[in-house]
């Protein structure tokens, strides 16, 4: 963890520009011009091991990864990958033991009025160009990654064709893991005849944008298109494509469209509620908001009609033979639902359907319910008229408890029954689809219980789902307790539990979405909250004290931060009248002492090397000298922690330890009536 932290600091010191013969190494990075985007290797766990992938990330996004460059080639991180441009003018990936992966090579040139360079430009685009060698300017572009999209499309990039060469611009949604790079079945491509955008699932169309007209797509919302994005088509013999730019909408971040895995169009800069288009509505029955209808069997339709109804509730089994599991679909992922709803809407002796996982993964079949069954409405739940008289189980996201053949083991009572709660199972599928795979973008927070994600159903309810660490010490017994307790402390103050998802050893809570936060946000007023802002916690002395800030003023936050990881602490818990007033002055006084272990966490003991751990406090202390000029970089701090044969200078008195008075009347003058509330900046906002 003090690695990754240290790696992020260094970024800064890093050029927009690779010249003729540069590197970059794993710990490196270039920046763009003004700190919007950032090129370097980002590591992910595929097949149990770390590979390497050099990656254009947006700074101060979650998730970050806009572009990659060697999706299908990943990289061992133990293999030194270098991306490098060399003398021939050859823009590649270097690694230990392996090929090249070769980007592009520029032609060779005998003009020494310019030169051959590899940027990152503010756009996000990494462009290896000639460029002039007076001004800079570009001459010539001869390979960009603009040109490669993956599942991001950014301000600036195409969506099309180049007639010249063949190339097609379009998306391409990654696999329904999180850390998978493996293709999706979803596209996004640009209909050069209809100038429409289509997002196909295996080749087949599920949603067109509609025409284009008055500066926007019918099919995509004109709250979101009108205020965030300036479309351009552009037609000739050479190309036809589209593009956009941002209208810099002050109350949103710049767009970025991502399709994502389960084939849902969304604008990661928007608000939450801002998606481009939920393909989850469309199953090649429903036409509304640009869903393509899809032709239905003729021997359905001489059956039933054409028509169909959606209702709410659940299957009561008549005799086990109707429950017809021996077709599955051939899906992996999120995207599962489309795929049951057009099996079953193409089988005529199908009822509904439910999901059956065939193991720990999300790897799947439908579990199709037949004529034989018989349905139960739920009458409390809505029901929408589609066109006709046909049963359709919409309980995709959701089946009651009491079903008979779902009883979870583990959670019955003594009769083998749930409580008669009427409590809901949802499918996982639906949670995932909901959470958006569990992205870091919804998550709201992290407890004893496990992390928290908010939720959207394909209802358009908003849920939060509580997730059972594989890590806590809570099991089975807990989630049953809590599932019970919850349930019957039903109350108009308290949060409504909904119900339940279990699915192999994930166990999952899902309860109402709460939007109002969490209490801080009600119990401290602005002048409060003013105070916090100002406290010193992770503040340099000379931006507390004079308001200078440098280079050098993040690695005392981070050194402030190393501290309070080994120490397992907040900053502000050291306060003592009598003795020193934070973390850095009690550090110091153990340091001194020769009794740094005695600032070790106490879980760590049986754990941490003491060689290790005196290292790390250390380098936490040259961090937090009082002259910022004393201070490492925080290239040199990387080096201090990875390579235990430099030797380290003895750390000076720190600051904020001779300066007592000083910072206490500093704190009269803010009014600060508890030193203790500088911990509050290390809180974490979670709402449900």
């Amino acid at each position: 963890m003090l690695i990754i932290f240290a790696s992020l600091w260094t970024c800064h010191d890093a050029t927009d520009t690779l010249k003729q013969g540069d590197t970059l190494n794993s710990t490196s990075s270039l920046f763009s011009s003004s700190e919007k985007f950032t090129l370097g290797f980002t590591v992910k766990t595929i097949d149990g091991s770390n590979s390497s992938f050099l990656s254009i990330m947006r700074i101060k996004r979650v998730p970050n990864i806009a572009w990659i460059a060697n999706p299908d080639s990943p990289i061992s991180s133990s293999s030194s990958p270098l991306l490098t441009l060399d003398t021939n003018n050859t823009l590649k990936i270097t690694h230990q033991g392996g090929d090249p992966f070769v980007l592009s090579t520029a032609p060779q040139t005998n003009d020494t009025s310019t030169s051959i360079v590899a940027t990152l430009l503010d756009s996000g685009n990494f462009v290896l160009q000639e460029v002039s060698s007076v001004n800079r300017s570009t001459i010539r572009v001869f390979w960009q990654s603009f040109d490669h999209p993956l599942d991001t499309f950014l301000p600036g990039m195409k969506l099309g064709v180049d007639h010249i060469n063949g190339h097609i611009w379009s998306l391409l949604s990654r696999g329904s893991d999180n850390n998978s790079l493996s293709p999706g079945p979803f596209s996004l491509d640009w209909d050069p005849n209809g100038h429409q955008l289509k997002i196909k699932k295996d080749g087949v169309v599920y949603w067109t944008s509609g025409v284009f007209s008055d500066g926007r797509f019918e099919f995509i919302l004109p709250d979101v298109s009108n205020k965030r994005y300036n479309f351009s088509i552009v037609s000739n013999q050479n190309e036809d494509y589209l593009t956009y730019t941002s209208k810099n909408d002050p109350s949103d971040a710049e767009p970025e469209w991502v399709l994502e895995s389960y084939g849902d169009l969304s604008d990661y800069g928007a608000q939450a509620d801002d998606d481009i288009k939920e393909v989850l509505y469309c199953d090649g029955y429903n036409i509304v908001g640009g869903c393509v209808k899809r032709d239905r069997p003729s021997d359905c339709v001489e059956k039933f009609g054409d028509d169909f109804e959606i209702k709410k509730g659940y299957f009561k089994i008549i005799n086990s033979s109707s429950i017809n599991a021996s077709r599955p679909a051939s899906w992996i992922g999120t995207d599962t639902i489309i795929d049951c709803k057009a099996a079953c809407w193409g089988d005529c002796d199908c009822l509904g359907f439910d999901i059956s996982f065939l193991n720990q993964t999300i790897d799947a079949r439908c579990e199709f319910w037949s004529v034989d069954c018989e349905f139960i409405e739920d009458l409390t739940a809505n029901t929408t008229k589609i066109k006709g008289a046909k049963i359709q189980n919409e309980l995709l996201d959701f089946m009651k408890s009491k079903r008979p053949t779902h009883h979870v083991n583990g959670l019955q009572n003594d009769d083998g029954n749930i409580r008669p709660h009427d409590l809901i199972v949802f499918s996982y599928a639906s949670v995932l689809a909901a959470t958006k795979n569990f992205s870091e973008e919804n998550k709201l927070g992290q407890g004893g219980f496990g992390p928290v994600y908010k939720g959207k159903l394909v209802t358009g309810r908003e849920i939060a789902v509580k997730r059972l660490s594989k890590c806590s010490a809570q099991g089975t017994l807990e989630f049953k307790n809590e599932l019970i307790l919850i349930y019957e402390l039903q109350h108009t103050n308290l949060v409504q539990l909904f119900g339940f998802c279990i699915h192999g050893e994930e166990r999952m809570l899902i309860y109402e979405y709460m939007p109002n936060k969490s209490l801080d946000y009600l119990l401290f007023g602005w002048q409060l909250r003013l105070s916090i802002t100002f406290s010193n916690g992770y503040m340099s002395p000379e931006y507390a004290m004079e308001g200078i800030y440098s280079i050098k003023s993040d690695v005392y936050s981070f050194g402030v931060l190393m501290l309070e990881i080994i120490s397992g602490r907040r900053n502000s818990s050291f306060y003592n009248a009598d003795r020193v007033l934070n973390i850095v002055g009690y550090a110091w006084e153990l340091w001194k002492e020769g009794a740094g272990l005695e600032l070790m966490d106490p879980t760590l003991k049986d754990s941490c090397p003491e060689d290790q751990l005196l290292r790390c406090i250390h380098v936490g202390m040259l961090c937090v000298e009082d002259n910022a000029g004393d201070r490492p970089t925080m290239s040199d701090v990387i080096s201090m922690l990875t390579t235990e044969n430099i030797s380290l200078p003895l750390p000076s008195r720190p600051a904020f330890f001779t300066r007592r008075n000083i910072i206490e009347t500093d704190i009269i003058r803010w009014k600060l009536q508890l030193i203790s509330i500088n911990g509050l900046s290390n809180s974490m906002i979670a709402g449900r």
